[in-house]
């Protein structure tokens, strides 16, 4: 049986949500739009992703108030809005269900409050302010242990070392540590 290629039928907010950020490689995307990538260079090399499937999935963040394309010296950039942002819960509770429930080769990011340095727990709380910061207030590093999927794109590269959350990441570096 051929699978039907929207939700059309279904009557409930999730299916619409889905129409937006349900397809392949869509949270992956604002994953690392979370984590700073801005350009369609850097989101392509570093997902491994075709260029018509990363345009597709962008077009369709955009068109749906997700992302913003902004021009910047000659290249598109994508940034989240406010609407985008509002993802962060579901991403980062998306993220702690993988750690949870599936297993890989790879060590876990780490979030700490920007403020206080403390690590927020699995559902974004932080034991010594209290609060529940947004991913603006939120510096993502990697986990201790060996990495055996430890890549070696740019964007790999940057964030081996702590970033603010949102804030541009810096593809210009080399490896951390050399």
């Amino acid at each position: 049986m051929a699978l039907g290629t929207g939700y059309e039928q279904q009557g409930c907010h999730l299916a619409r949500a889905l129409e937006v950020v349900g397809e392949r490689w869509t949270l992956l995307i604002l994953r690392d739009c979370f984590y700073g990538v801005r350009r369609f260079t850097d989101l392509r090399e570093h997902l491994d992703i075709s260029r018509a499937v990363l345009t597709d999935r962008l077009d369709t963040l955009v068109a749906n108030g997700v992302l913003t394309r902004e021009d910047s010296d000659g290249h598109p950039e994508y940034l989240l809005t406010e609407t985008g942002r509002a993802l962060w819960p579901t991403i980062f509770s998306l993220s702690k269900w993988g750690e949870r429930h599936t297993s890989g080769p790879h060590p876990a990011r780490l979030f700490s409050h920007a403020a206080c340095d403390t690590d927020i727990d699995d559902v974004g709380h932080c034991h010594t302010c209290g609060e529940v910061p947004g991913p603006e207030d939120l510096v993502v590093r990697p986990g201790p242990g060996t990495n055996a999927m430890r890549r070696s794109d740019r964007v790999a590269r940057a964030l081996e070392r702590p970033h603010r959350m949102l804030t541009p990441i810096d593809t210009a570096s080399g490896p951390a540590g050399g």
